[in-house]
């Protein structure tokens, strides 16, 4: 018995002695790996309110409106089209567990992950993020990694 506190004590007086393996955070900042989840961003043109992130999303913390609105033909004597457009497009951060689901069921690839990882709140109503902030992040975004050879890029993909 005695022995086994003796080793967990060389153990302790060993790495006492070595430097730390991490950071003081707020004055020290690592960059995030590469394609790390941080926020969710919103390349708003890209979305045309299919709803299935909002469907899909376990917590229900993305809250979407849209409305119709007629476009003009695709080619010259055809009839004007009926599209949906966005009006809102909200997502409840203090809800969220930032599971992906919602980025990977968008077909249009309008959401994104983004490395952003600095957006506390004093208040917890503040977290949730309108599709204005949302849109702010696409900056953020790390460009794809690149095609394997032969691959052919998905039509309406980031670029």
């Amino acid at each position: 018995m005695a022995l086994g506190l003796l080793k967990g004590l060389g153990v302790t007086w060993k790495t006492m002695w070595q430097p730390a393996v991490t950071v003081p955070y707020p004055h020290v900042k690592e960059a995030p790996p590469t394609r790390a989840r941080g926020v969710i961003a919103l390349k708003e043109e890209n979305c045309t309110v299919c709803m299935l992130c909002a469907r899909q999303c376990p917590d229900w913390c993305i809250y979407i409106e849209g409305y119709k609105d007629k476009a003009p033909p695709r080619r010259e004597g055809g009839k004007p089209r009926t599209v949906q457009k966005l009006d809102r497009f909200d997502i409840d951060y203090s809800l969220c567990m930032y599971c992906g689901i919602c980025v990977e069921v968008c077909p249009f690839d309008a959401l994104f992950w983004s490395p952003e990882y600095e957006y506390s709140e004093v208040k917890i109503a503040d977290l949730l993020h309108d599709k204005t902030k949302l849109g702010e992040w696409m900056e953020t975004v790390p460009e794809p990694p690149p095609l394997e050879a032969g691959a052919e890029a998905r039509k309406g993909a980031k670029k």
